[in-house]
């Protein structure tokens, strides 16, 4: 009897499943399998018909003298790598000020939140109203303080530290709110252990608040490597990969390929490129941080 059971069990649980499971490989693993193919197909558009060329692996030797690519991939490692620390730092301490902090903490919440909940386009508007050469606020703080105003945007030694900062800006707010969810998680008899025993704020923070949340700090991070690696729309907005390529991104050169140069082929085997680039990037960090943690 408890064998039936278990297997009835077994069979209710897979019926259940089959329809999210049915759902994912819709929207998620057909459109890659296509992908995939399609990055070894030229598409050829005729009448409303589109005509596919089996073209093999040349999409995938172009990409390795295409200097264009190789531009974007470095720029996007950069802006990620200096993005996301700048986010994870920051979200961290304002989540650590917040909890602190015993009146007011919902406004505190509500304001640090705000960036993220503001549409790209406005934030894109924002941002360069505020470093327009001419008439921007920055340019006017550096004015007041007796510096050389700048072109944020249009100089190519600036502009994608231009772009950081407004990313820095944007997503901050989803740092500290996982951060700030992590923290309030976190059992209190611990810390009052440690209190009692004598340990300082920085001892505590080192030896207990950073370990219990690691996997919570390693989630934030992958989740923003993965966003970071996808950013468009500020680029778009902002500089429009320019001034030359000091801005251009992965994704900008993708969209450029597919949409402007009409090679659709040939932007499908960027993407697929890019996705396994980012697959192994996260495979590895999450490599390496488990074995940091466990040596500790």
């Amino acid at each position: 009897m408890g064998r039936a059971a278990a297997a009835s069990d077994r069979f209710w649980r897979n019926v259940t499943l089959a329809p999210a499971l049915a759902l994912f490989v819709l929207l998620t693993a057909l459109p890659l399998i296509e992908l995939a193919l399609l990055s070894f197909h030229d598409v050829d558009w005729a009448g409303g018909v589109s005509t596919w060329r089996s073209t093999g692996i040349s999409h995938y030797v172009a990409l390795a003298g295409d200097n264009l690519f190789r531009v974007s991939i470095l720029n996007t490692l950069l802006f990620s790598a200096i993005a996301v620390t700048g986010e994870m730092v920051l979200g961290f301490f304002l989540a650590l000020l917040t909890t602190s902090v015993g009146r007011g903490r919902t406004i505190y919440r509500t304001v640090f939140l705000l960036p993220i909940l503001m549409p790209g386009i406005i934030i894109g508007a924002i941002w360069k109203l505020m470093y327009s050469f001419d008439f921007g606020v920055i340019n006017e703080i550096v004015t007041l303080v007796g510096l050389t105003p700048r072109d944020w945007l249009g100089d190519s030694h600036f502009a994608l530290a231009s772009i950081i900062v407004v990313d820095i800006w944007h997503w901050t707010p989803f740092c500290f709110l996982l951060m700030l969810a992590s923290l309030e998680s976190l059992p209190d008899d611990v810390f009052e252990a440690a209190e009692i025993d004598g340990a300082s704020y920085w001892q505590i923070l080192r030896a207990i608040t950073l370990p219990l949340m690691l996997p919570s700090i390693l989630v934030t991070f992958v989740f923003r490597l993965i966003l970071a690696f996808k950013v468009f729309d500020e680029v778009y907005l902002l500089t429009g990969g320019g001034p030359g390529t000091s801005t251009e991104v992965i994704s900008f050169t993708i969209y450029r390929r597919f949409f402007t140069e009409d090679r659709v082929g040939y932007g499908a085997a960027m993407s697929v490129t890019t996705f396994v680039l980012i697959a192994i990037l996260i495979v590895a960090v999450i490599a390496l941080t488990r074995r940091r943690a466990s040596t500790s």
